[in-house]
């Protein structure tokens, strides 16, 4: 049993499975006779204090919020890895991709705001078919590991990472409320700390951490919002340190496992418990479930695929070598996967005041988007990775 254990961690698409299970498990629990001990659960009051400061959250905050936050550091370190020695490192490798990724933003807000555009209730929820969720898309592009060509991985991995910094720029511009001077301050200290600690070569993660803390509890005070101060702390863990240490390799290491068997899992399971209670036909046809499901089905595959073409054709980017076309627009599908990032986008779209209805809804939306894009992605990817003998 333990080395079955061993042997499903180890999976390319270990990650991808566990999110799945959780979202499954969530929306169990949210249609069963334990849905109240399921809410009563994400509901549960938790409360830090330390003199006259003092946090006070539910849990579904505190994952949302916080744990979520240490997702956003390994983002911040993923992206300043790639943009200093990988596949976004210089202007040819980084031009196709961000091309791509932009058009997987621009189309599916467009969509969304074109459908939603009768009821003023909704507008906020533009951003939420923007995202993509990159554990589950590369969870499912593992399933054809060995017949998909690394440079089409590649490119996805550098797609989705941009696309990542398109949902930071849209949290921290469309998304922070009722700022505090007072905390913004404390937050500038600490970010001036974590440049210092960075520009010293500092390579003892625990001081990273330590004022990384600090980031983040006055970020959360400031109305910005908090995983923001994830990136900035990726940001600034050094590439590379005294006596050939890589800090910021060895914290990807680090974080990467939580992230991907405890964090994002316990996100799944906290956001996706969907009740099917009242939710009837005709409400499957609301403007809000279509602007969701069709950004993400529709939106982000004719965003990917119209923007990577259009760049190629305009001799503004290159068509990487060993891919082709058909390829590049199976990848666009699986794009459509927005899931725990279109569900986080979502949380803050619409709060608790937006009514049940609208949460319960967009969270169908999201699953019924990112579900038919899986599946037609991991379809199209097959016959399009195919070896002709």
């Amino acid at each position: 049993m333990l080395q079955l254990i061993q042997r499903f961690f180890k999976l390319e698409s270990a990650g991808g499975i566990l999110l799945l299970c959780s979202a499954l498990i969530a929306m169990f629990f949210a249609n069963s006779p334990l849905s109240g001990t399921y809410n009563n659960f994400l509901n549960l009051p938790v409360s830090i204090q330390i003199g006259n400061f003092s946090i006070n959250k539910t849990l579904i905050h505190w994952i949302n919020d916080g744990f979520m936050a240490v997702f956003f550091v390994l983002v911040g370190l993923e992206v300043k890895r790639e943009l200093l020695e990988g596949s976004l490192s210089s202007y040819q490798q980084a031009i196709f991709p961000a091309v791509a990724a932009i058009g997987g933003m621009v189309v599916p807000a467009l969509i969304y705001a074109f459908i939603a555009r009768q009821d003023p209730s909704l507008v906020n929820g533009w951003a939420i078919p923007m995202a993509t969720d990159i554990a589950f898309a590369l969870g499912v592009m593992a399933l054809l590991s060995k017949q998909v060509p690394l440079p089409l991985k590649i490119f996805l991995l550098a797609l989705a990472i941009i696309d990542d910094l398109g949902a930071i720029v849209v949290i921290a511009l469309f998304f922070s409320h009722g700022l505090s001077l007072q905390a913004l301050i404390f937050a500038a200290i600490a970010i001036v700390l974590l440049i210092a600690l960075n520009r010293f070569k500092v390579t003892v993660l625990c001081a990273y951490m330590v004022v990384g803390t600090i980031l983040w509890a006055s970020v959360l005070k400031s109305g910005v919002h908090a995983t923001l101060a994830g990136v900035i702390i990726g940001f600034c863990i050094p590439l590379k340190g005294e006596k050939g240490k890589k800090p910021l390799e060895e914290f990807e290491h680090l974080l990467a496992p939580w992230t991907s068997f405890l964090i994002l899992p316990l996100f799944a399971f906290a956001n996706a418990g969907v009740s099917f209670e009242g939710i009837d036909f005709a409400m499957l046809s609301s403007p809000l479930l279509l602007a969701i499901s069709l950004g993400l089905i529709v939106g982000k595959p004719v965003g990917v695929f119209g923007f990577s073409y259009l760049s190629v054709k305009l001799d503004i980017a290159k068509l990487p070598e060993g891919i082709n076309f058909k390829q590049i627009f199976s990848v666009a599908i699986l794009c459509g996967i927005g899931f725990t990032m279109s569900m986080f986008l979502a949380s803050l779209a619409f709060d608790a005041d937006a009514g049940e209805s609208v949460n319960a809804l967009s969270r169908l939306g999201i699953l019924l988007g990112s579900t038919v894009s899986a599946i037609i992605g991991y379809y199209c990817l097959k016959k399009t990775t195919s070896v002709k003998h």
